[in-house]
């Protein structure tokens, strides 16, 4: 967990502990941070820490990060088309209130915005 420069982890750990630092290891897939300029750095599998002193959280991030436009892909990419992300469960649902098929209720669904509601009442 700790390098140290040649201190015993386990000791390091201790020392921590007794001035109130505690260190977690978080199970990240991927991490992203949106810059001020438009782009982001794009971590995927990336090692994350928090450590929490007397309330104070940092989180230490480990890993190779790619650059990358904020609008070549993921949510920000999204929201930014004006295209609203359907969940596939949203689609099976309104498909099985409707009896009608996936394609339809997709469509249905892209038509009031993502609303369940409106849309089963489209279809019916």
């Amino acid at each position: 967990m700790f390098g140290g420069g040649g201190m015993n982890p386990r000791k390091m750990e201790q020392m921590m502990k007794q001035m109130g630092i505690d260190v977690d290891e978080i199970d990240a897939t991927e991490v992203i941070i949106r810059k001020a300029d438009g782009s982001e750095l794009y971590f995927d599998d990336a090692d994350v820490t928090r450590m929490d002193a007397r309330g104070q959280q940092t989180y230490q991030v480990i890993g190779d990060p790619t650059e990358r436009d904020a609008t070549e892909g993921g949510a920000a990419a999204e929201v930014e088309a004006g295209e609203p992300e359907i969940p596939e469960e949203d689609v099976e649902l309104v498909a099985s209130r409707t009896g009608s098929t996936k394609d339809a209720a997709r469509e249905a669904l892209e038509e009031t915005d993502g609303d369940l509601a409106a849309a089963i009442d489209t279809l019916e």
